[in-house]
């Protein structure tokens, strides 16, 4: 059997939140954990495609990013998902000694 170190086993009560819009292209739903950990940045899956990502509103300023991560077909789309998440995101001051 491999050895594995076990670097942590927690537990957290989370906020998760749902939220779901419509562009002039497609529909969009988001599902957003809430978390202490990962340096306060949420948890954002997209419920369609269960593609992921740790993202705050200082993220959501660079479109080709989304369009990346989340496989969106337009640079359009990917702006107007930015627009959506630097509205409806958290800003993140930086957290040091995480870890």
């Amino acid at each position: 059997m491999e050895h594995f170190d076990h670097l942590y086993d927690e537990s957290e009560n989370a906020k998760v939140r749902f939220l779901g819009f419509a562009s002039d292209e497609s529909r969009h739903d988001f599902g957003i954990v809430y978390s202490h950990k990962f340096y306060g940045k949420p948890l954002v899956i997209c419920m369609q495609t269960g593609q992921s990502t740790l993202l705050c509103s200082e993220d959501a300023v660079n479109p080709r990013y989304l369009q990346q991560v989340f496989r969106l077909r337009s640079e359009r789309e990917a702006e107007a998902l930015s627009a959506f998440f630097q509205e409806y995101l958290p800003t993140i001051s930086f957290e040091e000694n995480q870890y």
